[in-house]
C-alpha cells in the first residue's frame, strides 16, 4: 500500500447533475492511479474531511490536494488551507495543498485544443 494518496478537490454542488460531470472528469484519473480519490469541499460527498480521515485509517502518510478549481480565490487562499491544517492536527496525516489545475500550462493547452475543434464544427 502506498504511503501517499492524491484527493481530486471540487467545490461540490447540491445538483446532482453537477456531481456526475465533475466525477466523469474525474474518472480517468481514478482509474489510472491506485492511490487516487475525489472529495469536495462543500454540499457533496465524500467530503474532504471524510477523505482526509479516510486516509489516516488507510495508513497513509501523506495526502496531496489537487483543486480542481480554474484559479485560486478565497476557498483555495484562506478556507481550504484552514480546513487541512485541522484535518492534519486531527488525522495525523501530513497534507500539501497542490497549485490549481487552472494554473498548470498542459490544461491552457487542452482549452485551446477544444476551441480549434469547435472552430472546425
Amino acid at each position: 500500500m502506498s504511503s501517499h494518496r492524491v484527493l481530486l478537490l471540487a467545490h461540490g454542488s447540491s445538483d446532482p447533475k453537477w456531481c456526475e460531470t465533475f466525477e466523469a472528469l474525474a474518472r480517468p484519473s481514478l482509474d489510472a492511479i491506485p492511490e487516487a480519490a475525489i472529495a469536495y469541499m462543500e454540499l457533496s460527498e465524500p467530503s474532504l474531511a471524510s477523505e482526509i480521515a479516510r486516509a489516516s485509517r488507510d495508513g497513509i502518510e501523506k495526502v496531496t490536494v489537487l483543486p480542481l478549481f480554474l484559479a485560486a480565490g478565497r476557498h483555495l487562499r484562506k478556507d481550504v488551507p484552514e480546513m487541512l491544517a485541522q484535518l492534519s492536527a486531527r488525522h495525523g496525516v501530513i497534507t500539501e495543498l497542490a497549485a490549481p489545475i487552472g494554473e498548470h500550462p498542459l490544461l491552457a493547452e487542452s482549452i485551446s485544443q477544444i476551441a480549434k475543434e469547435r472552430l472546425k464544427n
